[in-house]
């Protein structure tokens, strides 16, 4: 098992783009905790369910029957919460996981795209993993909230652009554990098989509880198409002397 710690991959820009998706996802974290019990009726309202959305209806209210759920007044399209779910997390552990990776990653791509790109791309990299999500299981009636389907999208990118950029990386051999600076390629492609191997065995199984695992590979795949077609020329120059993680 591994965590990567940070990048050596230094930017030109600040990473504007960057900085203010981490600052809107932690304060809508914020907000959730400073809602109680009614936490889970604002997820109900929130989170993109993919029966709402295949069906274009409205399970607000209905979502926990059993339990004392709060109404809360929905968006006023289903479709609203493809966006509203990315800001979204289900605990520290995810946000704090999301966010991490956010930075790590992030920072390089939008030095390379640009911020107004940036959020394009970071938007519609959520989107293609929304798709891929809801596709796997188009009935279900779980919440899925986070921002992990936009981050896999920026790993993808990462891999395409960066691939040789080294990585300060915290691994864990049983009850050691050490810090090594891995090639980001190695760190990606590691977890994109786990995502994939994940993914295959959640076939058929229940959501619930659980991890979006389709929606970490439509991320991953969706950013990968993306770079290269907002980016390619780009991503040419990169490959031909312009990497400069070459130089650390």
């Amino acid at each position: 098992m591994f965590l990567p710690l940070k990048d050596i991959n230094p930017t030109v820009r600040r990473p504007i783009a960057t900085y203010s998706l981490i600052v809107a996802n932690v304060a809508v974290f914020i907000y959730e905790l400073s809602l109680g019990p009614h936490v889970n009726a604002f997820i109900a309202a929130y989170g993109a369910i993919p029966f709402e959305i295949t069906r274009m209806t409205d399970l607000v209210g209905r979502i926990g029957a059993g339990s004392p759920i709060v109404h809360h007044p929905g968006p006023p399209h289903v479709w609203l919460t493809l966006f509203t779910s990315m800001f979204m997390h289900a605990g520290f552990w995810h946000l704090g996981g999301n966010m991490l990776y956010l930075w790590i990653f992030g920072n390089n791509v939008e030095d390379m795209l640009g911020p107004v790109k940036f959020y394009v791309f970071y938007l519609l990299s959520g989107l293609l993993a929304h798709a891929l999500h809801i596709a796997s299981d188009p009935g279900s009636t779980i919440p899925t909230v986070g921002a992990s389907g936009a981050v896999s999208g920026l790993l993808g990118a990462y891999l395409i652009a960066y691939p040789r950029a080294r990585v300060l990386t915290l691994v864990f051999l049983g009850f050691f554990v050490r810090t090594a600076v891995v090639p980001a390629s190695v760190i990606i492609i590691l977890w994109f098989v786990m995502q994939f191997i994940f993914g295959l065995a959640s076939l058929g199984g229940t959501a619930e509880g659980g991890v979006a695992w389709f929606a970490h590979i439509g991320g991953f795949l969706g950013g990968i198409a993306l770079i290269y077609a907002m980016a390619g020329r780009t991503i040419w120059y990169l490959r031909h002397g312009g990497d400069r993680s070459e130089d650390f």
